[in-house]
């Protein structure tokens, strides 16, 4: 599989990008990944690292904005029920 450079730089600024948030924004930003919540498993961002990592760069782009999507309607269930725990429930991207 011939990968390009420019899909290769765009891999590890992705990672870096997602390094910098778990860092330095997650753990002060006072709200948890409304999808893990519900589902258990990884963060949209553990999840989208992942991809990153094992996937190529197109596919892991389309998956993630399948999650993220997917995190909206978790947010949004979870939003109307009591599984939220107290915690305050803003799905964890913008939806898309």
């Amino acid at each position: 599989m011939n990968v390009s450079r420019l899909e290769v730089l765009t891999q590890r600024t992705a990672l870096w990008s997602i390094d910098t948030y778990q860092k330095h924004i997650s753990p002060k930003k006072g709200f948890a990944c409304p999808h893990r919540l519900l589902y258990g498993g990884q963060s949209c961002s553990n999840y989208a690292k992942e991809l990153l990592l094992h996937q190529d760069l197109s596919n892991a782009i389309g998956l993630t904005k399948k999650r993220f999507h997917d995190c909206t309607k978790a947010s949004q269930k979870l939003d109307k029920s009591e599984i939220s725990g107290g915690c305050i429930i803003i799905p964890c991207c913008f939806p898309l």
